[in-house]
């Protein structure tokens, strides 16, 4: 257990580092491990979503106080948002194993390669993005994959020319709302499950919430995204290899 526990501690460092650096990737980092450990996809999502309630609520509250949030954008992202991860944490729960994970793993590997296209910074400037359909597919996907909100709807916005200071605050907002509506409805199917990696992913996160914010202004992002998507691809085009032999 006390091993678990340790581990769960550095993946919850490791995953916030790179959340702070990106603002974006807590979820898919820290899921793609938890799965290349052998963890199921839907254990392994509810144990990322309850320790997010946490780090979440921090960010949004933290948005609120800077006035990054548009009220607007928050609202039409937060009810369909809310109910995109209710549908998919029931869909990763009630579909089979067998079905789920290498579809998890295919997702988490796509995540990857949109934090590598990232790198070259290939834009649009078109703002006729429906946030409502966003929101419910960004939560949905969030929910089945342990992660992806972030890269699924905030990089979305931007490329369509949003303002990013409003976009992450109005996203990271409602993100804490949707989150909650994962984990809940993961704990009235699962229950508490594997108490000790969500232990460990919030001291982890807690820990090194100020260290991620300083390396953020030092480290070159492209080496840091570049980095974090190919160890998101690698982990999970593993997993993949392992779930279909």
């Amino acid at each position: 257990m006390y091993e678990t526990l340790l581990f769960a501690i550095l993946v919850g460092f490791v995953a916030q580092m790179i959340d702070g650096a990106l603002g974006m990737a807590y979820g898919v980092t820290s899921n793609s491990v938890l799965l290349a450990m052998g963890i199921p996809s839907a254990p392994a999502s509810a144990s990322v979503h309850t320790a997010e309630i946490f780090t979440t609520l921090t960010s949004g509250v933290s948005h609120l106080k800077f006035k990054t949030v548009d009220k607007r954008l928050f609202k039409r992202l937060l009810i369909p948002g809310v109910i995109g991860g209710f549908l998919g944490a029931c869909c990763l729960v009630l579909v089979p194993v067998t079905i789920i994970k290498p579809i998890v793993s295919l997702y988490l590997i796509i995540m990857g390669l949109l934090i590598l296209r990232k790198l070259f910074d290939i834009t649009s400037h078109r703002k006729d993005t429906n946030e409502i359909i966003l929101g419910g597919a960004g939560g949905f996907l969030d929910a089945v994959g342990g992660g992806g909100w972030g890269p699924i709807v905030t990089s979305t916005l931007i490329a369509r020319g949003n303002d990013p200071r409003i976009t992450i605050g109005s996203v990271n907002l409602a993100e804490f709302f949707v989150t909650v509506s994962e984990a809940l409805t993961f704990f009235a199917f699962l229950g508490i499950v594997h108490l000790e990696i969500i232990i460990g992913l919030i001291i982890g996160g807690v820990l090194v919430a100020p260290l991620a914010a300083y390396t953020c202004k030092r480290l070159p992002l492209k080496v840091l995204m570049a980095i974090v998507g190919i160890a998101i691809i690698i982990l999970n085009i593993r997993t993949l290899y392992l779930a279909l032999i």
